[in-house]
């Protein structure tokens, strides 16, 4: 041979394989979905084992999802009512009631003596009396000129708005002087004059939820017991859902444990104890004698 063999050429074409249209991922789609499906079904069967107070507060969540919605005036959290004034619209209303108060002529002289405050109850207005009786007269639980004026503007003020309203009545610590009417009279009265003012300047009735009287349990200058600030009218413009909150925790009734149920097996052995060692009792009878006379003292 003459010439060299040249060496044979072998080209391998590899041809990637494509996936088939059932292996693509649309398939993970569906297993969320059908996961999702089943977390939500396993929400839906404990929430209806669960007890109410879990169910009210599950749908208070989803009801206000930010926690904005005060709950407040109870103990018992989460039952799912959302107060409806939130903390700019309790702003607002202060504004108008100090814009409308600016408007009384006598204002100058009362403004120190007027707080109003944005507190977890809601919006809170004080009438904080002076020495010589500024709101009502001094000892007595009828209302000034100015007091009157300024509670009538107050129930003008409040018409518009759905919220229930409360009324306290406070006194300093300085004893009253009559044995038959105390500190603790006075105080619900005056907030009982309070509350026909206000239904004088056109309230519903409907729109008043408490009246409370704390004489001079409630200081506002602790250190000072006997200041005339602490005799004071409180008129509270409660967050909208705070009285059904309270209305349904004192509905709310404690788990009894049910009578007649059946002793543990701890407590059996110790009874057929008792038993045998009183045997003049009968079977039926009951074994409170013995224990009455291990109780009792011995006689000297």
């Amino acid at each position: 041979m003459s010439a060299k063999a040249h060496p044979k050429i072998i080209v391998v074409r590899k041809v990637a394989a494509g996936h088939d249209e059932e292996h693509g991922g649309a398939w993970k789609v569906a297993y969320a979905d059908f996961v999702t499906a089943m977390m939500a079904l396993f929400i839906v069967l404990w929430l209806l084992s669960a007890s109410e107070k879990v169910q009210k507060a599950v749908g208070g969540y989803f009801q206000d999802p930010t926690g904005k919605g005060r709950q407040t005036g109870t103990t018992t959290a989460g039952v799912g009512e959302t107060l409806t004034l939130n903390q700019s619209e309790l702003e607002k209303l202060k504004e108008r009631i100090e814009q409308a108060m600016r408007q009384v002529p006598a204002f100058r002289d009362l403004e120190n003596q007027i707080r109003i405050t944005i507190t977890a109850e809601g919006l809170r207005i004080d009438l904080l009396e002076t020495k010589r009786g500024l709101f009502f007269e001094t000892g007595i639980p009828t209302p000034t000129t100015a007091g009157r004026e300024l509670l009538e503007l107050l129930g003008r003020q409040l018409l518009t708005l759905p919220n229930k309203v409360a009324i306290e009545g406070h006194t300093d610590s300085t004893p009253y002087g009559r044995a038959d009417y105390s500190n603790w009279e006075l105080s619900a009265d005056r907030a009982n004059s309070a509350r026909r003012i206000l239904l004088e300047s056109g309230m519903d009735e409907s729109r008043i939820s408490q009246v409370r009287g704390f004489a001079d349990q409630r200081l506002l200058f602790k250190n000072e017991p006997k200041n005339p600030s602490n005799r004071r009218i409180s008129i509270i413009v409660r967050n909208v859902g705070l009285d059904q909150q309270e209305e349904a925790a004192a509905q709310s009734k404690p788990e009894v444990q049910k009578t007649g149920t059946k002793p543990s097996p701890a407590a059996q052995p110790a009874a057929s104890a008792t038993k045998a060692s009183n045997p003049g009792t009968s079977s039926g009878a009951p074994n409170s004698a013995p224990a009455a006379v291990v109780a009792a003292a011995p006689k000297k």
